[in-house]
């Protein structure tokens, strides 16, 4: 922290006393800002014993973009995360550091030991197409296409289309990857829309440049930070297998928006039971995986003609839209909640994620019947043979145990990635360490019986414990020799936080630390 700084956190202090209710003994004040975003949060302990919550937005007005811009400035941070501690009498504390300790939305941090590391999406690992063929024609699709152009204007949509690409192949070049042959076709037509008719079904088609450009932003994973992140699943689309288990793909080229977030995208990678150009839907709402729409432009072409055909539209003549009567086939459910697991009957063979609030002395080979299940998360386990999910293609396992438990049943489980356990101790966990695949492990709200094996889990890259857990496993030396990320369960300042951080091997020399005392008239 800067000298020229000191103003600015002492403006915070009086702030916060100016704000305070009448018995205050001691005030939080806590927040993060970056570039674009900033958050806030003001608590007040009572004499009393109480703690009282207040707006903390007319407190920070102003204070915390200048202290990120001045962390930015002096530290290179992109982030700014800080907690300042006041007292009535004006001495106050302030502690800040960068994103690789972080808050999130809870009162629990999070270190970031290796920045450089995201744990893989189970797409990138799929197979490719079985069939590598595309299933779209250029010349049908160009005829398609003006039909249906010529159709729209007879009922009186104004479609208003670019001249033709002028440089496809630099396009091309731009993006990494050729355009489906159909796609092409389209732009040797016209370089994407220029009114707001929403050719596609009310998807605006885009120009090349802005292709380039979407394309550049949709190809990104979505990562919310190992808080979120650590124990996230994507699902499977609707034909499945047809579309690869990603919240984000170079092989997704944009080609279409609604203006709200969400794209039409041609897939040039697709999963084994796909298309090259098959259309998906990706963006906002597609973070947990994207859907299926066709099997090429070509074939979406085709649909709004049939529809034309039969009838299926609605056209506003005011401004000139037209609504086409897209009834898409329903998608089997993905996701089931139970409050207990009676038989087989209760579950879905389509559900990739399950949650069962009550499975006292349950038999757990029930859930055989979803084959597909990729989540799951069990509520008051007891006494359950947890051996039948070796038989699930299980990523996700969140097990809330009423008793002591050997997690030996897992034991060389093929996919499972990511594992809390809640309850239950001791519990042993010896049989991790023959997970293939497992990188994410939260144990902080369980006793474990053999704690050391943790030192030989050289493939665990994310592990959250409680303050005392951490404690033992600094004081026995039985860290995992390879962590990417650690949590930190439990509250915590965030100079405590720091402090652990530093322990785990984490760099915070450069951290802010200053106490002082604010006249506070």
């Amino acid at each position: 922290m800067r000298d020229e700084d000191v103003p600015v956190v002492e403006r915070v202090v009086r702030r916060v006393a100016d704000s305070a209710p009448e018995g205050w003994a001691r005030a939080t004040f806590s927040g993060w800002a970056g570039r674009l975003s900033s958050s806030c949060s003001l608590t007040y302990d009572m004499s009393g014993g109480q703690t009282r919550s207040a707006k903390a937005f007319g407190v920070a007005e102003g204070v915390l973009d200048e202290l990120w811009a001045s962390a930015e400035q002096a530290q290179g941070w992109e982030l700014l995360t800080l907690e300042l501690v006041c007292e009535p009498s004006g001495a106050y504390s302030l502690t800040a550091f960068n994103e690789r300790v972080w808050r999130g939305f809870g009162k629990e941090y999070c270190a970031v030991l290796d920045p450089g590391y995201l744990p893989a999406e189970p797409g990138h690992l799929q197979e490719g197409p079985l069939d590598t063929a595309p299933a779209g024609d250029p010349e049908t699709a160009a005829g398609r296409f003006r039909e249906y152009l010529r159709r729209r204007a007879e009922l009186g949509v104004r479609d208003e289309l670019g001249d033709p690409a002028a440089d496809i192949g630099e396009a091309e070049r731009r993006l990494g990857r050729p355009l489906p042959c159909d796609l092409r076709a389209l732009y040797e037509i016209a370089d994407g829309e220029r009114g707001l008719a929403g050719l596609f079904d009310g998807y605006e088609w885009l120009p090349l440049d802005e292709v380039v450009r979407e394309h550049a932003r949709q190809r990104e994973r979505a990562w919310g930070g190992w808080e979120l992140g650590w124990d996230a699943v994507v699902l499977d689309a609707h034909p499945v297998e047809t579309v690869r288990r990603c919240s984000g793909h170079d092989g997704w080229i944009p080609f279409a928006h609604d203006g709200g977030g969400h794209y039409l995208a041609v897939d040039m990678s697709p999963a084994p039971k796909g298309r090259a150009g098959q259309v998906i839907r990706i963006g906002r709402d597609y973070e947990r995986g994207p859907a299926y729409e066709a099997d090429s432009v070509t074939a979406l072409l085709g649909r709004y003609l049939r529809l034309l055909d039969e009838g299926e539209y609605d056209v506003d003549d005011e401004d000139g839209w037209l609504e086409l009567g897209v009834e898409r086939a329903p998608e089997p459910p993905t996701s089931g909640v139970l409050e207990s697991l009676p038989d087989a009957t209760a579950l879905e063979p389509s559900w990739q994620e399950l949650t069962v609030n009550d499975a006292r002395r349950t038999d757990l080979a029930v859930l055989r019947a979803t084959p597909r299940l990729r989540a799951l998360a069990l509520n008051r386990v007891t006494a359950a043979d947890l051996g039948p999910l070796r038989d699930l293609p299980l990523e996700d396992a969140a097990l809330g145990l009423d008793e002591g438990g050997d997690l030996g049943a897992l034991a060389a489980h093929p996919t499972l990635r990511t594992l809390s356990v809640t309850g239950g101790g001791p519990v042993h966990i010896a049989a991790l360490r023959t997970l293939p695949r497992l990188y994410g492990l939260d144990l902080s709200r369980t006793e474990i019986a053999d704690p050391g094996v943790l030192a030989g889990m050289g493939q665990l890259r994310f592990l959250s414990l409680g303050p005392g857990q951490w404690d033992a496993m600094f004081r026995d030396g039985t860290l995992p020799p390879a962590l990417a990320a650690a949590r930190l369960a439990g509250e915590a300042s965030l100079a405590e936080a720091i402090d652990w951080a530093a322990r785990l091997g984490l760099d915070v020399s450069t951290a802010w630390r200053r106490s002082g005392r604010s006249i506070t008239t």
